[in-house]
């Protein structure tokens, strides 16, 4: 079984076993808090994924590692992976998961490319702005700089791209005089 479907088979588990429980959002912060660490620390992906470890070891390590931290159904589920040896579909799975737990609450993730980072008034702003353009209740804002952009903002919600960007504005203005269009 490719990761990918495994990964999406995993997700839906969780993703139901959530919303019976009625804790998606709780769930759903937890997951996105390990997979923040999990991509910042490459060591805990070395740890988790050598064939040398124990299991047990392992279940140890997250246990420690998170602690209290995280709910019993979050912390099971990462067990889960480890004793079936598929912890190394844990990224795409949180993924996977995100985007069900968003899609069951209107919500969706918006990925804001500026200039400088964006202060929490400015990306409550954007969520206010860009939640109705896409049809959801609200809009999850994640910031990335990119100084390449010069100023103005490039948000992406799923396939749907909305460049604000100078640069993007520039490079239309250049488009147009290079074609005589202006």
């Amino acid at each position: 079984m490719s990761n990918q479907i495994a990964a999406n088979r995993y997700a839906q588990a969780l993703f139901e076993l959530a919303q019976e429980k009625n804790i998606l959002q709780t769930v759903s912060s937890e997951l996105e808090l390990a997979k923040r660490v999990y991509e910042s620390t490459p060591e805990l992906g070395r740890v988790l994924n050598h064939p040398k470890i124990s299991d047990a070891q392992k279940r140890e390590f997250i246990q420690k590692s998170f602690g209290d931290a995280i709910s019993e159904t979050s912390l099971h589920t990462f067990f889960l992976l480890i004793d079936r040896k598929r912890i190394d579909i844990l990224v795409p799975m949180i993924t996977t998961f995100q985007a069900l737990a968003y899609e069951a609450q209107n919500m969706a993730e918006a990925v804001v490319y500026s200039a400088k980072p964006l202060t929490e008034q400015d990306e409550q702003q954007v969520a206010n702005v860009f939640a109705g353009k896409v049809g959801k209740a609200n809009l999850v804002v994640k910031n990335i700089v990119n100084q390449d952009l010069i100023g103005g903002i490039k948000v992406r919600i799923g396939d749907r791209i909305f460049d604000g960007s100078v640069k993007a504005q520039l490079d239309r203005i250049e488009r147009e005089l290079s074609t005589g269009t202006r």
